[in-house]
């Protein structure tokens, strides 16, 4: 029997204590500069790449996909933005529904626009709960979804929200505080929400720091996901956060 990707992520978490995941934003990134990204990320450690983004801003997307597939030793994951980013291209995808907010169109609306493309395109499916955690700073994905991202000083309505998410059968809970964020989402909330779910948590926006990506891990985080902090220079940084995420 084949191999799920949600499978395969379980074993990484199994394997390593926590998985590593890069984000890469289509939109942003020129055919060598992510020639050059996803050769770093094949030596790196890494463990699964997403891709999307909240807003393309051309029409080289699934060209831009297709080129990843073919130079990534990973899997490639999409995260989606919208419908739009959606290609046969990706091994499979986060079917996403934004929990925290009151927004219908993106707790079901835009899934139900997808489900026949997704089914037609026989990509995996893992159904996800999206938590928009305020990051200290108005996040694209809070601006394009509409959604108030839920105040840190509230532990309880991160919980319940969580809580709700694992009982509507997601597989997994994703804490967000957005791409660029100020501050990541706080160890203790990490915590918290690991005391009262028994779902995978992924937790991603604003961790700048290995130690960073550590501590979540430590306070119960499964999966880690790094995008903006990537786009530098920094050649280490990659393996930093891999060998950072692994060693709990």
């Amino acid at each position: 029997m084949k191999e799920t990707i949600f499978n395969y992520l379980l074993s990484v978490k199994e394997e390593k204590g926590a998985g590593y995941i890069v984000l890469i934003d289509p939109d942003k990134n020129s055919e060598k500069k992510l020639e050059e990204k996803i050769s770093k990320i094949n030596q790196s450690g890494v463990d699964a790449i997403f891709v999307g983004g909240s807003l393309i801003l051309d029409n080289n997307c699934e060209k831009r996909v297709a080129m990843i597939k073919s130079l990534s030793e990973l899997p490639v994951i999409f995260f989606p933005g919208g419908i739009s980013q959606l290609n046969k291209h990706y091994d499979a995808m986060l079917f996403i529904s934004i929990l925290s907010g009151r927004n219908p169109h993106y707790l079901i609306g835009e899934q139900v626009v997808a489900a026949p493309i997704v089914k037609d395109l026989g990509i995996e499916v893992i159904p996800t709960g999206y938590l928009i955690v305020d990051g200290g700073s108005n996040s694209s994905v809070q601006f394009m979804s509409g959604s108030n991202p839920i105040p840190i000083e509230k532990p309880d309505i991160l919980i319940a929200h969580a809580l709700a998410a694992q009982y509507l059968g997601k597989k997994l809970v994703y804490l967000e505080s957005g791409s660029g964020a100020k501050n990541p989402i706080p160890n203790q909330l990490v915590e918290a929400v690991n005391n009262y779910i028994d779902i995978p948590i992924i937790v991603g926006g604003g961790v700048r720091t290995p130690e960073s990506a550590y501590e979540k891990v430590q306070s119960g985080a499964s999966f880690i996901v790094t995008g903006t902090v990537i786009e530098d220079d920094n050649t280490n940084i990659i393996k930093e956060f891999a060998d950072a995420i692994h060693r709990s």
